[in-house]
C-alpha cells in the first residue's frame, strides 16, 4: 500500500503567490479608489443642480441640529444644512486644487526644461533658486503670498502655484537629463534640429506621462493647502462654503459638544486625498517600465 506525500510549494512558489495576493489587494483598493473619486464627483456635480445654497441663509430655529433624516450630516451653529456645505465646498476644493495643481506643474516644467536642456551655470542657478523655494515652508510662503493679495480664490491659486512647483522641476530636469544622453537625440542633433526643436519633438512627448503624474499627485497637496489657508482666515471668504471655512466653523462648535460640523467636512478631505493617492500610485506602477517590471516578476 502506497500512501501519498504532500510536496511542500517551492520558494519560487511561495513567491508567486504572495505577488498575486498583493496584486489583488492592489487592484481591489484600485476599484475602491476609482469608485469613491467617481461618486464623490457625481455628488459635486449633480447635487447643485437640484439643491442650491444660499451662502448667507441663516436658520437659528434649526441650529446645532446633529445628524439625522432630515439632515444627515445635521446642521452648524448657524441652521445651515452640513451634508449641502460640504458637497459645495468640496466643489470648490477640487477646483481650486486642480487650477493650482495645473499652475505648479506648467511652472515646474519650464523650469525643469530650462535647467536640463541648457545645463552648465544656467542649470546650477536654478537648482539653487528650487533649493532656496524649498528651504521656506510652504505654508508659511503661502500665508506671505496671500498677503499680498486680497482674499479669494485667485489668492490662493497663487499661492499653491508658486509654493509647489519645485517638485515637478525636480522630476522634469531629472528626465531631461536622462533624455539628452539617448541615442535619438544624438541623432537628432546629427541631423541639424535645434533647441528648440527637440525640445518640442523629443522632451515633451517623453514628460508628458510625468509631468501629468505630478500634476494629479499635487491636486491633494493644493486641497489641504487651500484647507489650512481658509483655516486660518486668509484663504476664501469666511461666508462662502469650503472645507477650511467649514472646519474653522465647527471648531467653535466642538467647545459645545458639537462633533459633526467638523467631522464631516474632515473625511471630505481625507476621502479624495486618499482615492487621488492610490490611483496616481497605480498609474506610476503601469507607466513606469522599472516598476512594472519589478510587478510583473
Amino acid at each position: 500500500m502506497t500512501t501519498g506525500t504532500r510536496t511542500r510549494p517551492t520558494a519560487g512558489a511561495r513567491d508567486r503567490h504572495d505577488r498575486r495576493r498583493d496584486r489583488r489587494r492592489r487592484d481591489r483598493s484600485r476599484r475602491l479608489a476609482a469608485a469613491t473619486l467617481a461618486a464623490l464627483g457625481l455628488a459635486v456635480l449633480l447635487v447643485p443642480l437640484f439643491a442650491r445654497l444660499d451662502q448667507s441663509q441663516v436658520d437659528l430655529a434649526s441650529a446645532s441640529l446633529p445628524p439625522g433624516l432630515a439632515h444627515p450630516f445635521g446642521t452648524d451653529d448657524l441652521g445651515r444644512d452640513v451634508l449641502l456645505r460640504v458637497v459645495y465646498g468640496l466643489r470648490v476644493s477640487l477646483l481650486v486644487g486642480l487650477v493650482a495643481a495645473a499652475v505648479s506643474a506648467t511652472v515646474g516644467t519650464l523650469v525643469g526644461l530650462a535647467a536640463g536642456t541648457l545645463g552648465g551655470a544656467a542649470d546650477r542657478i536654478l537648482m539653487r533658486v528650487v533649493d532656496g523655494f524649498n528651504s521656506v515652508p510652504h505654508l508659511l510662503f503661502g500665508i506671505f503670498i496671500v498677503a499680498l493679495f486680497s482674499p479669494g480664490a485667485t489668492a490662493v491659486v497663487v499661492s499653491v502655484g508658486l509654493t509647489h512647483w519645485m517638485t515637478a522641476a525636480r522630476i522634469v530636469r531629472s528626465e531631461v537629463l536622462t533624455l539628452r544622453s539617448r541615442p535619438f537625440v544624438d541623432a537628432a542633433i546629427s541631423g541639424g534640429s535645434g533647441r528648440a526643436r527637440i525640445v518640442l519633438r523629443h522632451f515633451l512627448p517623453h514628460l508628458a506621462p510625468h509631468v501629468a503624474l505630478a500634476a494629479v499627485l499635487m491636486v491633494p497637496h493644493a486641497v489641504w493647502h487651500e484647507t489650512a489657508l481658509s483655516f486660518l482666515g486668509l484663504g476664501l471668504p469666511p461666508h462662502l462654503a469650503s472645507l477650511g471655512n467649514m472646519i474653522n466653523d465647527g471648531a467653535r462648535s466642538l467647545l459645545a459638544g458639537d462633533w459633526w460640523p467638523s467631522l464631516f467636512p474632515g473625511l471630505f478631505i481625507l476621502l479624495p486625498t486618499l482615492a487621488i493617492s492610490t490611483l496616481a500610485q497605480g498609474w506610476r506602477d503601469r507607466t513606469d517600465p522599472r516598476r512594472r517590471s519589478e510587478l510583473q516578476l
